[in-house]
């Protein structure tokens, strides 16, 4: 029976990336994980969730507000009972953090 209180951490974190991929930088059109600010997520035994993300400065506009929005919008998801979102600039974010999608978008390719 202990089975299936286990979660499914791999879906549960492709149900976070896509929560994910609807948060965007107000200052550029591509969403936050095609851009490169999500370094990690991490997701324990009891649905707790930590995401490692940066911003694309340090005096970034959205700096207080955009963890929060993260923070909610993972929250908001039925298989998540906690979520907490760690600003890190180290390392600090760059260009080739995007991936080739958001490249594309912004014509950097």
């Amino acid at each position: 029976m202990e089975e299936q209180t286990q979660i499914d951490t791999q879906e549960l974190g492709e149900k976070i990336v896509r929560v994910l991929k609807t948060i965007y930088d107000p200052e550029i059109p591509v969403d936050i994980y095609e851009l490169g600010l999500i370094y990690d997520v991490f997701v324990n035994e009891v649905s707790e969730v930590k995401i490692l993300m940066t911003l694309t400065s340090p005096n970034c506009p959205v700096a207080e507000t955009l963890p929060v929005e993260v923070e909610e919008k993972v929250k908001s998801l039925d298989m998540v009972k906690d979520a907490e979102v760690e600003i890190t600039f180290d390392p600090p974010w760059t260009q080739e953090l995007m991936s080739e999608e958001a490249k594309l978008e912004l014509g950097l390719l």
